[in-house]
């Protein structure tokens, strides 16, 4: 089998809105073609247009080359070299960033191929299924408003989550507003309900440690990304200060990063994107990692169901997967793009047992959103 053409397409919906932080409002979808009609799906979570120019870009010299010229041509299911032949050939300009990021979609997409070619899941594929089902959690960004946080709370119970996030929007403005907002989601939901914080990179550690104090009071199961990503210092004396899980990684690439995280952090749970870490193949590395010093990896995955899809299949095949991100984003992207969505319910969702990732991409889908 050879690669005969590696696609970076971009999609976008017409109205995004660049001041929200919704990944969901565009993305770039990978599909990897082959001498023998299967084709591989693959998402990046970067900004898309930087991380299509690292795939598109014509050869400059032998370590500054695009990844498609690297590909075309080469066996698909040779994923191992395929990814260190990628890391070489983009180290003048990459071993992290955008490069990274587009190696990560390319190398989903390879896995999708594998599996296709194999009639097994990705999950097998990747050394065998931990668990067929994971717990979910619902993911949104906290809304403005303690009455709309109420609603979309509420709305999560009702749908069967056992588990929800809020991130980013109002938080760390005020800090009785903050607590306000938690009082009433945990009001709302109930004591059996983890309710998980997404600090959005908002706080120094004093304030870090202060709204610490007060979502252990509403039993937060975890506090994620308070401070900048690079203050380990101290996040890992946050994390020596609290009673609460310190969770983070998504913007993290390569496992020497998440090494530093966790061994200078302290980190407790690690979130890699498998969109931006390096793809599925350094995702078992980094989780295999995290798992020799007794972290859980939960992977960052609020784009479309092509992420969504990978994340699952790579929390069911490591030893220290135990839950998945759901977006509750309305985006059509993140709603539409995957006709054949996975099987939600009473708070789990069934890790797909058909072939590759186990996906339909809806092509219609694709025309009305892509920008050439």
């Amino acid at each position: 089998m050879k690669i005969t053409e590696v696609e970076s397409v971009y999609l976008r919906i017409p109205d995004l809105d660049a001041e929200r932080c919704d990944g969901t409002q565009d993305t770039l979808m990978i599909r990897i073609h082959t001498d023998e009609g299967i084709f591989g799906y693959g998402e990046v979570d970067s900004v898309p247009l930087v991380a299509k120019a690292c795939i598109d870009a014509p050869p400059s010299h032998s370590i500054a080359t695009g990844l498609r010229s690297l590909l075309i041509g080469e066996n698909p299911l040779e994923i191992d070299r395929l990814w260190d032949k990628m890391y070489r050939g983009t180290i003048y300009f990459g071993r992290g960033g955008p490069a990274m990021h587009a190696m990560s979609g390319i190398d989903m997409a390879l896995w999708d191929i594998a599996g296709k070619k194999a009639g097994r899941p990705v999950s097998e594929m990747l050394g065998g299924t931990y668990r067929s089902k994971l717990k979910a959690y619902a993911s949104s960004l906290m809304p403005d408003t303690i009455e709309e946080a109420v609603r979309l709370a509420g709305q999560f119970v009702e749908e069967g989550y056992k588990a929800m996030k809020f991130g980013w929007g109002p938080i760390g403005r005020d800090e009785k507003f903050d607590e306000q907002q938690v009082r009433a989601i945990r009001e709302t939901v109930g004591a059996d309900i983890d309710i998980m914080i997404d600090g959005g990179l908002v706080w120094d550690l004093k304030g870090a440690l202060r709204m610490a104090e007060v979502y252990e009071k509403y039993g937060v199961f975890w506090l994620e990304e308070p401070l900048h990503p690079e203050n380990l210092a101290d996040y890992k004396e946050l994390s020596r200060r609290t009673t609460l899980r310190v969770a983070g990684g998504e913007q993290e690439s390569g496992v020497t990063a998440f090494r530093r995280l966790i061994e200078e952090g302290g980190h407790d749970i690690v979130q890699p994107d498998l969109g931006r870490c390096g793809g599925l193949t350094e995702g078992k590395r980094i989780a295999y990692m995290a798992h020799e010093r007794h972290k859980l990896v939960v992977p960052h995955a609020f784009k479309t169901g092509i992420l969504v899809a990978a994340s699952t299949h790579f929390a069911a095949s490591i030893p220290n997967g135990f839950m998945i991100e759901h977006t509750a984003s309305t985006s059509p992207l993140a709603r539409e793009l995957v006709s054949e969505k996975i099987t939600f319910k009473d708070g789990y969702v069934h890790v797909p047992d058909r072939p590759g990732l186990g996906i339909t991409v809806d092509e219609a889908v694709v025309e009305k959103y892509r920008v050439n």
